[in-house]
């Protein structure tokens, strides 16, 4: 008798373990019966019928999903190769199972699909300038796709863009012909605000003959402040000439005889 019920216990335990379904909170359960399916189970304590029932249990966490290296030819005919990365979740449990058999391998062979046909219908200032617009448009259509197996695409990011060493070359020779042309208009503009500052500053100088003189005493200043200069400065020529010339002029005056009122000789001539 003794051995009878422990044979009934280990049984009923063994039913028991058969039968009870722990489901994560992460997780949502599938259960078939009888091959049918009869619908979803929540997170917690799940009883089943053994033999007659089977549950399989689903992640509803989101996935990180790397996308390799594709080779793909752009629509300006250059080879690169772009990787990426897609992050998607379920969320319909029986899509998921029932729809398709390998939700995760099915995902990553339509993303590689469609991240070489959306990158291929760009040239290559595009994709690597409107990087954004390409994510947008590989996650669009993927969606589109994976709704039906209960899948929902979140985020698609490009991780690496590679390009040919010779297109490397050639993009670093178009840059720098860029700074140089940069460089070049700035140098331009800066000469023209310069012509402009010292042409009103000349306005300036004829109107006040005075600030000539000035700026040139400031000039001085600033060359002796180091005292083993020596300086040379020549006064202004037309100044000096015309000084000069009324210097000439008054000595000549000056020594001129006095004639006489009558046109005769001057005093003193006479009595030589």
């Amino acid at each position: 008798m003794i051995v009878v019920v422990i044979v009934v216990a280990v049984v009923l335990l063994l039913v028991l373990a058969l039968a009870v379904r722990i489901v994560k909170q992460y997780e949502q359960g599938v259960l078939f019966r009888l091959g049918r399916v009869r619908g979803a189970r929540e997170p917690g304590l799940r009883l089943i019928i053994p033999v007659v029932d089977v549950m399989r249990r689903v992640s509803m966490r989101i996935v990180t999903m790397p996308i390799q290296s594709q080779g793909i030819i752009t629509r300006d005919n250059v080879s690169v190769d772009v990787s990426a990365v897609a992050y998607y979740r379920v969320i319909d449990s029986v899509k998921s199972v029932v729809a398709i058999e390998n939700v995760r391998a099915a995902i990553d062979q339509i993303a590689q699909t469609t991240l070489r046909k959306v990158v291929g219908q760009h040239t290559l200032d595009q994709t690597l300038s409107e990087t954004d617009r390409i994510n947008l448009d590989i996650r669009e259509i993927l969606d589109v796709t994976t709704l039906g197996w209960g899948v929902e695409v979140s985020l698609v990011e490009l991780k690496d863009i590679q390009l040919p060493d010779s297109m490397k070359r050639a993009m670093a020779r178009q840059a720098e012909a860029e700074r140089e042309k940069r460089a070049k208009i700035i140098s331009a503009e800066g000469e023209s605000m310069a012509a402009a500052a010292l042409g009103d500053a000349s306005d300036t100088m004829m109107a006040h003959p005075l600030a000539l003189q000035l700026r040139n005493l400031q000039s001085l200043v600033e060359i002796g402040v180091d005292k083993n200069t020596t300086v040379v400065f020549p006064a202004p020529l037309m100044t000096t000439i015309a000084e000069l010339g009324t210097f000439l002029a008054r000595e000549k005056g000056a020594a001129a005889p006095v004639l006489a009122p009558n046109g005769g000789a001057p005093d003193g001539a006479g009595r030589a």
